[in-house]
């Protein structure tokens, strides 16, 4: 994953402010934009398409007095799996469109840390349903880029209401110790996101009394797992983490462990696989070395307004609701609400809606719950759901909630 520098924040910031001068900051017309900036094909379609739909489904059922609201949608992924530089140039489309006055995404932390520099710059709102690496918005000892390095001083216009990987490690970890592992192999994908979940399971893992066997990184487009899976079995580790999505190779890994003669070994994740069982899926690509899987989703299962939604999902998509498609609505009901702010106010600007989200301490009644975001963007939710493969899907197994710690 290419992580920009200092200096690459500036070319892209210099970039956005063009982009903002030939389009303009606040919108004409009675027409408004929303847009959906997600990784949508290949595998990748598997984790981020629901989020999509939910945030589509948000936008359909919207009525603003006097406004249409429409969706602009656009995908990041390059060969099925998310693409940092393809999602910094999407933002720079949204920002160049004087109609958009908000963004639900991404949806990997990757493209995030590509993007929100663009978007910071341009004062445009964005909510992403599953961004998770903490330094996304903290500032963190050690970090080499936080949170302030990306917006430069500015005021946040960057939202999520998933929680952060440095509560969703550790909640995998002690999950996986409470199951009997005691002796894990960690394998990452040298990511934003794999390598920062990875990073956090490991040190409660070690804290929760768990040894580390071995632990290797192999980047987005390996083909051939069979040497780490020879490793893990050679080292005696009883269990396995890793750390990335499904189209970083985590259905290639765990059919390498199976080919290897250790496919029993437990095999734990974070919500980068849990993914749902359709094409393209963690489960789909993996099939029967799928059981004994583990996973979790930085968001809370028992929502208020769950069963309401799923029936609405499925009679809109004739699917069921699956992952984050409930985050993906959250985001853009969000949204809504800020953009119904600015038009009450009579100011209906990027600047207006990124304001009425942030800057004023509102709660948001959303699909999820209420929820409100501190100064830097983070969620007031900070719930983790841990969930097993039994008999091809994913089943429910238990929640954490981080809330108050």
């Amino acid at each position: 994953m290419k992580v920009f520098n200092k200096k690459g924040f500036a070319a892209l910031a210099a970039v956005a402010i063009l982009a903002a001068a030939c389009g303009g900051s606040s919108t004409t017309g009675k027409t408004l934009t929303i847009g959906i900036g997600l990784p949508l094909n290949g595998s990748a379609l598997a984790s981020a398409g629901p989020a999509r739909d939910g945030a589509l489904l948000a936008i359909k059922e919207a009525s603003i007095e006097g406004y249409t609201l429409v969706a602009k949608i656009l995908d990041h992924a390059k060969e099925g799996a998310h693409n940092p530089d393809q999602a910094a140039a999407d933002m720079l489309t949204f920002v160049g469109d004087e109609t958009v006055v908000g963004v639900v995404g991404p949806f990997n932390s990757g493209s995030a840390f590509a993007q929100i520099p663009v978007s910071s710059e341009a004062g445009l709102l964005q909510c992403s349903p599953s961004n998770t690496n903490p330094n996304l918005t903290k500032d963190l000892p050690g970090a080499e880029i936080s949170g302030s390095d990306l917006r430069e001083g500015r005021a946040a216009n960057y939202v999520r209401v998933a929680t952060t990987d440095d509560l969703q490690g550790p909640a995998v970890a002690d999950y996986a110790y409470s199951n009997g592992a005691r002796n894990v192999y960690i394998l990452d994908s040298t990511d934003a996101y794999g390598k920062g979940i990875a990073d956090s399971f490991e040190a409660q893992f070690i804290t929760a009394g768990g040894a580390v066997a071995g632990r290797d990184g192999l980047p987005v487009g390996t083909t051939d797992y069979s040497a780490v899976a020879a490793e893990a079995k050679s080292l005696g580790a009883d269990a396995i983490f890793f750390g990335g999505v499904t189209s970083d190779g985590a259905p290639l890994f765990r059919k390498a462990l199976d080919q290897a003669g250790v496919g029993a070994l437990p095999f734990y994740g974070g919500d980068g696989i849990f993914d749902g069982t359709g094409e393209g899926s963690y489960i789909a690509i993996s099939g029967a070395a799928a059981e004994n899987s583990f996973a979790s989703i930085a968001g809370s299962q028992n929502i208020p307004g769950k069963a309401d939604f799923d029936t609405k999902f499925m009679a809109e998509f004739g699917v069921a609701a699956e992952g984050y498609a409930y985050a993906g609505y959250a985001c853009a009901q969000i949204l809504i609400e800020g953009i119904k702010a600015a038009v009450a106010a009579g100011d209906v600007t990027r600047e207006a809606v990124r304001s009425a989200v942030v800057d004023k301490g509102a709660a948001f009644e959303t699909v999820i719950g209420s929820v409100t975001f501190d100064s830097v963007g983070d969620t007031s939710q900070k719930y983790i759901s841990l969930f097993k493969v039994e008999n091809g899907t994913w089943v429910f197994a238990d929640e954490v909630d981080y809330t108050g710690k």
